[in-house]
């Protein structure tokens, strides 16, 4: 797979871990969580690039601050509106 396809297949991966998330809280701190429900080396990359942080046990991952304002740049890059 060529890097620009990989590239692609990471920010949409973001995008779709972004749209499928819920709000969780815990000691007054507020985060978003989603199913790992992706190609793991793909989920790996996004977690070296500190945009989603996620335990080898658990099924869900959190998205960070800087994973969720990315997915809202990618949500315009793409041209995806969500109400």
């Amino acid at each position: 797979m060529n890097n620009d396809l990989r590239e692609k297949i990471k920010e949409l991966t973001l995008i779709l871990l972004y749209l499928t998330s819920w709000e969780e809280e815990l000691l007054d701190i507020k985060y978003r969580r989603s199913w790992k429900g992706y190609d793991f080396g793909i989920l790996d990359e996004l977690a070296d690039d500190d945009l989603i942080s996620s335990g080898h046990r658990s099924k869900s991952v959190a998205i960070t601050d800087a994973g969720i304002n990315k997915a809202k740049v990618l949500l315009k890059k793409y041209e995806i509106e969500v109400n």
